[in-house]
C-alpha cells in the first residue's frame, strides 16, 4: 500500500523531525510513504471571515494540486469519525482489501480544511475532539499508521 500525507506547514522543531524520522523509517516495513509539506497562508492575528475562508482556500489548492482522481483521500478534521486503533487497523485493511493501493491522508492547517477538500474526502478521521499543533499530529498519525499495520500483521507492538 501507499501511504502519502499531504500536511499544510513545516516541521520547525528537531525532535519532531526526529519523531518523525523515526516512524517513517518503521513504516518502510510495510507500506510506501510519502510526506508532502504545502505552505501554509501568514495571516493576521484577528481576521474576518472573508481572510480566513481566502486563507483555507490558497492552501486546499495547494493540497488538490497533489490529490489525484483514483486514490482514497482521508482528512482529519475535528467533526470526524473517530475509531480506536483496532478499528482504524481495520479501516486501512479493508481498503487494501477492496483494491485501493493509494491513501492519503490530509492534515490542515490552523485555519482547517477549505470546503473542496472536506467535499472531495473519502474519509473524516477525528483522532479527538481536542485540537492539535500540526507538528504534533503529524507525529501521532504516523504512530498510528505503523500501531495499524502491526495489528493488520497480528505483530507485537511495543509500547
Amino acid at each position: 500500500m501507499n501511504i502519502r500525507i499531504i500536511s499544510v506547514g513545516k516541521i520547525k522543531e528537531k525532535y519532531m523531525t526526529m519523531a518523525i524520522q523515526e516512524y517513517s523509517k518503521r513504516l518502510g516495513a510495510y507500506c510506501r510513504l510519502e510526506i508532502i509539506e504545502v505552505k501554509d497562508e501568514k495571516v493576521p492575528e484577528k481576521l474576518s471571515d472573508q481572510q480566513r475562508l481566502k486563507a483555507i482556500q490558497a492552501e486546499g489548492n495547494r493540497i488538490i494540486s497533489f490529490i489525484k482522481e483514483d486514490e482514497i483521500l482521508a482528512t482529519l478534521e475535528i467533526n470526524g469519525n473517530q475509531l480506536d486503533s483496532p478499528g482504524f487497523s481495520e479501516k486501512i485493511e479493508a481498503y487494501g482489501i477492496q483494491g485501493k493501493s493509494q491513501l492519503t491522508f490530509v492534515i490542515g492547517g490552523s485555519l482547517g480544511l477549505s470546503p473542496e477538500i472536506i467535499r472531495r474526502s473519502d474519509w473524516s478521521l477525528s483522532f479527538s475532539k481536542m485540537t492539535f499543533p500540526h507538528q504534533l499530529f503529524r507525529v501521532m498519525l504516523l504512530e498510528q499508521i505503523y500501531r495499524a499495520f502491526k495489528i493488520i500483521r497480528r505483530e507485537t507492538y511495543h509500547k
